[in-house]
């Protein structure tokens, strides 16, 4: 385990304004693990990643990296160690596919941005591993949302960092899509040491796939292995209700 690069959320706070979301949070998020975030909608999944990525500052308590505080990091340290890919369309034109990937290599290319061929590899892996190679030269405005996104997860990979935080990844793909996604990062959470966060509805998929899970609701977070959690019931009382039950046993969800 790369020690360097474990993130630690002390006494956490996060919100906007004077309004706190989630409070008090203590956790640790470590490399060659693929953990997701569950919870409702509204309870805070995406204010917490965009604190984690340093998009908005927490309203108390802090993150570290590697034992340094992230507050005290430039941008220009901090596009090197956390890549994010956020749900919000990019609203783009006259780019294609591959200028944007590109643009994963930017805290890497100096002022004129100009690609080695390290960098120009870089890409090419990036988007052979998200499979949008034969999109290479479509614009980005021309693209449907799942191909959109796929694209956006291939410029984080391309970014080379040992954090890559998601918000909602598969969320406009289909199925088998999804399933492949979720593989796939979690493939470079291990092959490649990587710490890779994200946040998912696909409540079943994230039991099946992730290495933890980190359980939100109003009242804070629960953190644990699928089965750990789903062993002492804590899955069960988040997701269980009326015409929905939950096999501990096998990780999976049945109507009835």
């Amino acid at each position: 385990m790369n020690k360097e690069f474990v993130i630690e959320l002390n006494d956490l706070t996060t919100g906007y304004g004077q309004h706190a979301v989630t409070s008090h949070i203590h956790a640790v998020l470590r490399p060659g693990q693929l953990i997701s975030l569950l919870g409702p909608n509204g309870v805070g999944k995406s204010t917490l990643l965009r604190t984690l990525g340093a998009f908005q500052p927490p309203l108390g308590g802090e993150i570290r990296v590697g034992g340094q505080p992230i507050g005290e990091m430039t941008s220009a340290q901090l596009s090197r160690i956390i890549g994010v890919v956020l749900t919000e369309r990019p609203d783009i034109q006259n780019m294609t596919v591959r200028d944007m990937v590109s643009m994963g290599r930017s805290p890497y290319t100096g002022f004129w941005g100009r690609l080695t061929p390290e960098d120009e590899t870089l890409v090419d892996e990036a988007m052979q591993q998200t499979g949008v190679t034969d999109l290479s030269d479509r614009m980005i405005n021309t693209l449907s949302d799942g191909e959109r996104q796929k694209v956006m997860i291939a410029k984080a990979l391309a970014q080379h960092t040992p954090i890559i935080l998601l918000d909602e990844p598969t969320a406009f793909l289909d199925f088998p899509s999804k399933v492949e996604m979720m593989r796939l990062l979690g493939r470079l959470a291990h092959q490649m040491q990587k710490i890779i966060f994200l946040s998912t509805h696909d409540v079943e998929m994230a039991l099946q796939l992730s290495d933890s899970l980190w359980l939100m609701t109003r009242e804070g977070i629960t953190t644990g292995t699928p089965s750990q959690l789903a062993q002492d019931g804590t899955v069960a009382r988040f997701i269980q209700c009326e015409g929905v039950l939950f096999d501990a046993t096998t990780l999976t969800l049945r109507i009835g």
